[in-house]
Protein backbone atom coordinates (compact mmCIF):
# COMPACT_ATOMS: atom_id res chain seq x y z
CA UNK A 1 0.00 0.00 0.00
CA UNK A 2 2.77 2.27 -0.40
CA UNK A 3 3.35 4.25 -3.55
CA UNK A 4 6.83 5.80 -4.88
CA UNK A 5 7.43 9.22 -4.94
CA UNK A 6 9.67 10.01 -8.39
CA UNK A 7 12.72 12.05 -7.75
CA UNK A 8 12.28 15.80 -7.86
CA UNK A 9 14.41 18.92 -7.56
CA UNK A 10 14.14 22.47 -6.98
CA UNK A 11 16.36 25.06 -8.16
CA UNK A 12 16.56 28.19 -6.13
CA UNK A 13 18.08 31.73 -6.13
CA UNK A 14 19.42 33.57 -3.24
CA UNK A 15 19.93 37.60 -3.49
CA UNK A 16 23.26 37.35 -4.50
CA UNK A 17 22.22 35.38 -7.84
CA UNK A 18 23.88 32.52 -6.51
CA UNK A 19 21.86 29.00 -7.37
CA UNK A 20 20.80 26.82 -4.44
CA UNK A 21 19.77 23.26 -5.58
CA UNK A 22 17.40 21.25 -3.05
CA UNK A 23 17.43 17.71 -4.39
CA UNK A 24 15.04 15.31 -2.96
CA UNK A 25 15.78 11.92 -3.57
CA UNK A 26 13.64 8.75 -4.54
CA UNK A 27 11.20 9.07 -1.62
CA UNK A 28 9.31 6.07 -0.33
CA UNK A 29 5.82 7.40 1.46
CA UNK A 30 6.32 7.52 5.16
CA UNK A 31 9.79 6.52 5.11
CA UNK A 32 13.20 7.68 6.36
CA UNK A 33 14.97 8.24 3.39
CA UNK A 34 18.03 10.62 3.58
CA UNK A 35 17.71 13.47 0.82
CA UNK A 36 20.92 15.37 0.11
CA UNK A 37 20.57 19.64 0.49
CA UNK A 38 22.96 20.79 -2.10
CA UNK A 39 24.91 24.02 -3.00
CA UNK A 40 26.92 25.20 -6.06
CA UNK A 41 30.69 24.56 -5.62
CA UNK A 42 31.89 28.16 -6.22
CA UNK A 43 29.82 29.59 -3.39
CA UNK A 44 31.90 31.23 -0.70
CA UNK A 45 32.88 29.28 2.47
CA UNK A 46 29.98 28.55 5.04
CA UNK A 47 27.54 29.53 2.63
CA UNK A 48 23.98 28.03 3.29
CA UNK A 49 21.07 26.79 0.94
CA UNK A 50 18.42 29.89 0.84
CA UNK A 51 15.78 27.60 1.45
CA UNK A 52 15.02 24.38 3.21
CA UNK A 53 12.26 22.24 2.02
CA UNK A 54 10.88 19.19 3.34
CA UNK A 55 8.46 17.14 1.72
CA UNK A 56 5.07 16.14 2.61
CA UNK A 57 5.30 12.68 4.57
CA UNK A 58 8.80 12.97 5.80
CA UNK A 59 9.24 11.76 9.80
CA UNK A 60 10.83 14.36 12.14
CA UNK A 61 13.63 12.31 12.02
CA UNK A 62 14.41 12.99 8.52
CA UNK A 63 13.63 16.41 9.39
CA UNK A 64 16.29 16.55 11.85
CA UNK A 65 18.70 15.48 9.97
CA UNK A 66 18.04 17.74 7.08
CA UNK A 67 17.80 20.74 8.89
CA UNK A 68 21.28 19.88 10.46
CA UNK A 69 22.27 19.15 7.08
CA UNK A 70 21.42 23.01 5.70
CA UNK A 71 22.81 24.50 8.87
CA UNK A 72 26.05 22.79 8.45
CA UNK A 73 26.15 21.15 11.93
CA UNK A 74 26.89 17.63 13.53
CA UNK A 75 24.52 15.07 13.06
CA UNK A 76 21.93 14.40 16.07
CA UNK A 77 21.96 18.82 16.86
CA UNK A 78 18.63 19.33 15.90
CA UNK A 79 17.62 16.37 17.86
CA UNK A 80 19.24 17.34 20.70
CA UNK A 81 18.41 21.28 20.20
CA UNK A 82 14.62 19.97 21.05
CA UNK A 83 14.33 20.45 24.95
CA UNK A 84 15.51 23.94 24.52
CA UNK A 85 13.52 24.89 21.15
CA UNK A 86 10.41 25.78 23.41
CA UNK A 87 7.84 24.67 21.01
CA UNK A 88 4.00 24.94 21.40
CA UNK A 89 2.77 22.11 20.75
CA UNK A 90 -0.40 20.25 22.20
CA UNK A 91 -0.45 18.52 25.07
CA UNK A 92 -1.42 15.13 23.51
CA UNK A 93 1.86 15.42 21.61
CA UNK A 94 3.73 15.10 25.42
CA UNK A 95 6.94 17.11 23.41
CA UNK A 96 6.99 15.11 20.84
CA UNK A 97 7.05 17.35 17.80
CA UNK A 98 6.04 14.47 15.13
CA UNK A 99 3.06 16.13 13.13
CA UNK A 100 3.88 19.76 13.70
CA UNK A 101 7.53 20.05 11.62
CA UNK A 102 4.59 21.03 8.44
CA UNK A 103 6.29 20.47 5.45
CA UNK A 104 7.02 23.54 3.30
CA UNK A 105 9.76 25.97 1.87
CA UNK A 106 11.56 27.68 4.81
CA UNK A 107 13.98 30.38 4.08
CA UNK A 108 17.35 30.05 6.02
CA UNK A 109 18.09 33.36 7.31
CA UNK A 110 21.67 34.80 8.35
CA UNK A 111 21.71 33.47 12.05
CA UNK A 112 19.39 30.48 11.76
CA UNK A 113 19.75 27.71 14.46
CA UNK A 114 17.67 24.36 14.91
CA UNK A 115 15.27 25.74 17.49
CA UNK A 116 14.61 28.73 15.22
CA UNK A 117 14.10 26.51 12.41
CA UNK A 118 11.83 24.09 13.94
CA UNK A 119 9.41 27.14 15.44
CA UNK A 120 8.80 28.27 12.69
CA UNK A 121 7.87 24.94 11.95
CA UNK A 122 5.61 24.16 14.61
CA UNK A 123 3.95 27.43 13.85
CA UNK A 124 3.54 27.17 10.78
CA UNK A 125 1.64 23.68 11.71
CA UNK A 126 -0.55 25.73 14.22
CA UNK A 127 -1.69 28.19 11.37
CA UNK A 128 -3.10 25.21 9.26
CA UNK A 129 -4.37 23.20 11.98
CA UNK A 130 -5.55 25.53 14.86
CA UNK A 131 -8.36 27.24 12.55
CA UNK A 132 -12.03 26.73 13.19
CA UNK A 133 -12.87 24.36 10.27
CA UNK A 134 -10.21 21.94 11.27
CA UNK A 135 -11.63 21.56 14.68
CA UNK A 136 -15.41 21.76 13.17
CA UNK A 137 -13.91 18.93 10.94
CA UNK A 138 -12.59 17.01 13.78
CA UNK A 139 -14.95 17.25 15.98
CA UNK A 140 -17.77 15.89 13.36
CA UNK A 141 -15.99 12.84 13.11
CA UNK A 142 -15.48 12.17 16.96
CA UNK A 143 -11.41 13.15 17.43
CA UNK A 144 -9.70 15.96 18.00
CA UNK A 145 -7.67 18.14 16.32
CA UNK A 146 -4.11 16.10 17.37
CA UNK A 147 -6.05 12.64 16.80
CA UNK A 148 -7.06 14.29 13.26
CA UNK A 149 -3.29 15.26 12.25
CA UNK A 150 -2.39 11.63 13.46
CA UNK A 151 -5.00 9.95 11.00
CA UNK A 152 -4.00 12.84 8.16
CA UNK A 153 -0.19 12.03 9.02
CA UNK A 154 -1.23 7.67 8.11
CA UNK A 155 -3.08 8.80 5.05
CA UNK A 156 0.07 10.62 4.09
CA UNK A 157 2.58 7.44 4.58
CA UNK A 158 -0.23 4.75 2.91
CA UNK A 159 0.83 7.03 -0.02
CA UNK A 160 -2.76 6.65 -1.54
CA UNK A 161 -2.61 9.41 -4.54
CA UNK A 162 -4.33 12.32 -3.81
CA UNK A 163 -8.51 11.53 -5.51
CA UNK A 164 -8.15 8.28 -2.71
CA UNK A 165 -7.29 9.85 0.31
CA UNK A 166 -10.67 10.92 1.36
CA UNK A 167 -11.39 7.22 0.68
CA UNK A 168 -8.28 6.20 2.94
CA UNK A 169 -9.42 8.41 5.80
CA UNK A 170 -13.12 7.30 6.05
CA UNK A 171 -11.62 3.50 6.03
CA UNK A 172 -9.86 4.58 9.26
CA UNK A 173 -12.81 6.56 10.74
CA UNK A 174 -15.14 3.21 10.18
CA UNK A 175 -12.61 0.47 11.72
CA UNK A 176 -12.07 3.10 14.74
CA UNK A 177 -15.74 3.43 15.05
CA UNK A 178 -16.31 -0.09 15.33
CA UNK A 179 -13.31 -1.27 17.48
CA UNK A 180 -11.20 -3.38 14.59
CA UNK A 181 -7.34 -2.57 14.71
CA UNK A 182 -6.14 -0.58 11.58
CA UNK A 183 -3.92 -3.13 10.98
CA UNK A 184 -1.98 -0.72 8.56
CA UNK A 185 1.90 -1.30 7.43
CA UNK A 186 2.61 2.30 7.46
CA UNK A 187 2.23 1.99 11.42
CA UNK A 188 4.05 -0.68 11.46
CA UNK A 189 7.00 0.43 9.58
CA UNK A 190 7.38 3.24 11.56
CA UNK A 191 7.07 1.15 14.52
CA UNK A 192 9.87 -0.56 13.24
CA UNK A 193 12.08 2.81 12.45
CA UNK A 194 12.42 1.23 9.01
CA UNK A 195 12.97 3.42 5.39
CA UNK A 196 11.50 0.26 3.53
CA UNK A 197 7.68 -0.64 3.71
CA UNK A 198 8.46 -4.07 3.25
CA UNK A 199 7.18 -5.95 6.50
CA UNK A 200 7.00 -9.64 7.93
CA UNK A 201 4.65 -12.05 9.37
CA UNK A 202 7.01 -11.85 12.35
CA UNK A 203 6.80 -7.97 12.18
CA UNK A 204 3.21 -7.98 12.83
CA UNK A 205 4.13 -9.51 16.24
CA UNK A 206 6.31 -6.43 17.10
CA UNK A 207 5.56 -5.25 20.92
CA UNK A 208 4.69 -1.43 20.02
CA UNK A 209 2.43 0.79 20.74
CA UNK A 210 2.58 1.73 16.78
CA UNK A 211 1.61 -2.05 16.06
CA UNK A 212 -2.04 -1.51 14.70
CA UNK A 213 -1.91 -5.23 13.29
CA UNK A 214 -2.16 -6.32 17.11
CA UNK A 215 -3.48 -3.04 18.88
CA UNK A 216 -6.82 -0.94 18.75
CA UNK A 217 -6.92 2.44 17.97
CA UNK A 218 -4.63 5.29 16.54
CA UNK A 219 -1.16 4.97 17.70
CA UNK A 220 0.50 7.46 20.30
CA UNK A 221 1.29 10.04 17.73
CA UNK A 222 1.31 10.93 14.34
CA UNK A 223 3.61 8.43 12.21
CA UNK A 224 5.03 11.75 9.95
CA UNK A 225 4.01 15.23 8.87
CA UNK A 226 1.22 15.73 6.49
CA UNK A 227 0.55 18.06 4.31
CA UNK A 228 -2.76 19.70 3.59
CA UNK A 229 -4.67 17.49 1.25
CA UNK A 230 -4.31 14.99 3.64
CA UNK A 231 -4.99 16.72 6.56
CA UNK A 232 -8.36 17.98 4.79
CA UNK A 233 -9.22 14.09 3.91
CA UNK A 234 -9.12 13.61 7.14
CA UNK A 235 -11.54 16.20 8.60
CA UNK A 236 -13.37 15.98 5.46
CA UNK A 237 -13.11 12.12 4.92
CA UNK A 238 -15.29 10.57 1.69
CA UNK A 239 -18.56 8.90 2.44
CA UNK A 240 -18.61 5.62 2.55
CA UNK A 241 -19.09 2.37 4.24
CA UNK A 242 -15.34 0.86 3.32
CA UNK A 243 -13.36 -1.14 5.49
CA UNK A 244 -10.80 -2.14 3.61
CA UNK A 245 -7.94 -1.39 0.70
CA UNK A 246 -5.42 -2.12 -1.11
CA UNK A 247 -3.39 -0.36 -3.63
CA UNK A 248 -2.73 -2.97 -6.13
CA UNK A 249 -0.49 -1.12 -8.35
CA UNK A 250 0.25 2.31 -9.08
CA UNK A 251 -2.87 4.51 -9.27
CA UNK A 252 -4.97 1.27 -8.81
CA UNK A 253 -6.42 1.80 -4.76
CA UNK A 254 -9.29 -0.55 -4.47
CA UNK A 255 -11.48 0.01 -1.72
CA UNK A 256 -14.14 -2.11 0.17
CA UNK A 257 -16.70 -3.13 2.89
CA UNK A 258 -16.88 -6.50 1.61
CA UNK A 259 -13.81 -8.82 2.97
CA UNK A 260 -14.13 -11.51 0.11
CA UNK A 261 -13.73 -8.74 -2.38
CA UNK A 262 -10.63 -7.39 -0.18
CA UNK A 263 -9.28 -10.86 -0.59
CA UNK A 264 -10.04 -10.82 -4.21
CA UNK A 265 -7.82 -7.83 -4.65
CA UNK A 266 -5.39 -9.03 -2.54
CA UNK A 267 -4.85 -12.12 -4.49
CA UNK A 268 -4.62 -10.03 -7.39
CA UNK A 269 -1.66 -7.65 -5.24
CA UNK A 270 0.17 -10.98 -4.40
CA UNK A 271 0.26 -12.32 -8.05
CA UNK A 272 1.72 -8.65 -9.61
CA UNK A 273 4.33 -8.75 -6.65
CA UNK A 274 5.23 -12.40 -5.75
CA UNK A 275 8.41 -11.51 -6.75
CA UNK A 276 9.35 -8.82 -4.80
CA UNK A 277 9.47 -10.51 -1.63
CA UNK A 278 6.37 -8.61 0.11
CA UNK A 279 4.33 -9.90 2.81
CA UNK A 280 0.51 -9.85 1.66
CA UNK A 281 -1.32 -7.50 3.13
CA UNK A 282 -3.60 -9.66 3.94
CA UNK A 283 -1.96 -10.98 6.51
CA UNK A 284 -2.99 -9.40 9.84
CA UNK A 285 -3.81 -11.42 12.66
CA UNK A 286 -7.69 -11.02 12.16
CA UNK A 287 -7.39 -12.30 8.16
CA UNK A 288 -7.74 -8.68 6.94
CA UNK A 289 -5.90 -5.64 7.00
CA UNK A 290 -6.84 -1.92 5.82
Amino acid sequence: MQTHIPPRSRIRLTGRGRVVLVVAGAVMAGTAVAVPLLTTADGPAGFRPATLVVPEGWRASQVYDAIDKALELPLGSTRKSLGKAGLKLPKDAAGNPEGYLFPASYPLREGATPESVLRTMVDTAHQKFDGAPVAAGAQRNSVNVYQAVTIASIVQAEGVEKKDMGKAARVILNRLERGMPLQLDATLTYALGRATPRTTEDDTRVQSPYNTYQRTGLPPTPIGNPGEDAMRAAINPTPGEWLYFVTVKPGDTRFTADYATHMRNVDEYTALHQNAGQRSPSAAPSGGSA
